[in-house]
């Protein structure tokens, strides 16, 4: 496990179990503070493992489409829960048939680059459906697929994975949003409506060309039943290879330094205040 030889000890927060209904900044600036914590050596790392009920998180170059703040508040609308995210990748609708996995660890100066890191995420999913999908899963850029990129992970063509990171001085997070359950291609109708009205239907704007079809879930590709098994089968993994220690949930201690983070989130990139002050958040 060449990778992850520099994190001897990671510590697993699972909460798929119950998906979030909190504010959908909550667990990307958990993940921000905790990445502060790796850096400083204060915290352990971490493999942190999640879903939310029903939420749309926008990249920061959506958020630059001259119609995206509107986008985004039809969305909120519908009832979803929406919001910026500071990594990188693109626009990505979140329901409780979408795993997301992050793996928040130190980084040593001069040790990792930029695909070492993605290779890391890719290994463990790869290897996480190795029962079900041995030699199925490809790496590379789908075509159509929404948040697209060079590692995009696919089967038969069809994307089910997309993987971003951020970076900060001392520590980084890999962040992965794994397609289990559901239809791929209605997820696709979503995005490619947000954008149509993000970019107010011009189209000479840069941002994804969504073809729906190109979607797809673990469950319409392989016989992967639920999101549940998905988790049973990455923790398997990641216990099977010494990679994690002990499984915690969220640390109540640290609710305010939280709190405070997702209002510097929403400010910096959400270009709006949804919350007067840190104190009306409510986790």
């Amino acid at each position: 496990m060449t990778y992850f030889e520099i994190a001897e000890k990671m510590k697993i927060i699972d909460t798929t179990s119950v998906p979030l209904t909190s504010d959908i900044l909550f667990p990307f600036a958990f993940e921000e503070y905790v990445c502060r914590g790796v850096g400083e050596g204060s915290m352990q790392p971490i493999v942190h493992i999640w879903r939310h009920q029903r939420a749309f998180v926008v990249g920061l170059r959506d958020r630059k489409l001259p119609y995206a703040l509107e986008a985004m508040q039809d969305l909120e609308k519908q009832g979803y829960n929406v919001t910026v995210r500071n990594s990188g990748g693109a626009a990505v609708p979140l329901d409780p048939g979408v795993v997301n996995l992050s793996f928040i660890i130190p980084n040593p100066q001069g040790k990792l680059d930029f695909h070492q890191d993605f290779e890391l995420m890719y290994l463990a999913i790869r290897e996480s459906l190795r029962q079900i999908a041995p030699s199925m899963v490809n790496k590379g850029e789908v075509s159509g697929s929404y948040c697209p990129g060079d590692f995009d992970l696919s089967i038969a063509g069809k994307k089910f994975c997309g993987i971003a990171q951020r970076r900060q001085t001392k520590a980084f997070i890999i962040h992965a949003f794994i397609t289990v359950e559901g239809s791929g291609e209605e997820r696709g109708k979503l995005v490619k409506d947000f954008y149509h009205k993000a970019s107010g239907g011009a189209t000479e704007l840069h941002y994804p060309n969504v073809q729906p079809a190109t979607m797809a879930s673990l469950s319409e590709l392989t016989d992967l039943s639920s999101a549940e098994a998905f988790v049973t089968y990455l923790k398997g993994y990641l216990k099977e290879n010494g990679l994690w220690v002990e499984e915690n949930q969220y640390d109540s201690i640290h609710h305010d330094a939280i709190k405070k983070t997702m209002h510097d989130l929403m400010l910096r990139y959400e270009k709006r205040d949804r919350y007067e002050s840190p104190q009306q958040i409510q986790l």
